[in-house]
């Protein structure tokens, strides 16, 4: 990730990522497992390259758990989303979770190659779960761009230490 930086979210970056998430996630909303989050209220990280927006990670803190919302890099390959996610794993370290933890679905092979290649574990399959999340969010496609049907909702986690 040569020149460029992941910092903390602030309140200036919000108009930001509601646009990023309106561009790339089709409506500022993320909707997973029935819960509807708004990431540009949410804590997150944004990895920088200059003035330029190359990464963005979304979280949500809950008792000893941290979920990871979302999680965007604008260029495979390049430690931007491995850099975001230790951002994340030593937050949640510092807020005393034991999980960090996120959903993808089951259409989405690329994300579940990346996120066990860096030491997420699959805890839970929910079947037909984006049937549900549809009802509260009808954009969400039937079919991934891969050609898989979007039905699954897979649960990743990990033990995180405290700090």
């Amino acid at each position: 990730m040569p020149d460029s930086f992941v910092r903390p979210l602030v309140l200036a970056d919000h108009n930001r990522v509601r646009q990023k998430m309106i561009v790339e996630w089709g409506a500022e909303t993320v909707v997973v497992h029935e819960t509807v989050y708004r990431p540009a209220e949410l804590p997150g990280f944004v990895a920088k390259s200059g003035d330029e927006i190359i990464g963005l990670l979304t979280y949500h803190l809950e008792g000893e758990a941290c979920e990871i919302v979302t999680l965007d890099a604008k260029h495979a390959g390049q430690g931007v989303g491995t850099a975001l996610i230790e951002a994340v794993r030593q937050a949640a370290g510092r807020e005393k979770c034991r999980r960090l933890w996120l959903v993808t679905t089951n259409d989405n092979l690329s994300a579940l190659r990346f996120y066990q290649k860096r030491g997420f574990i699959i805890a839970a399959v929910h079947l037909n779960a984006i049937e549900k999340d549809r009802r509260l969010k009808p954009e969400i496609p039937l079919i991934g761009p891969s050609g898989i049907p979007i039905q699954d909702e897979i649960e990743l986690e990990m033990t995180v230490q405290k700090q």
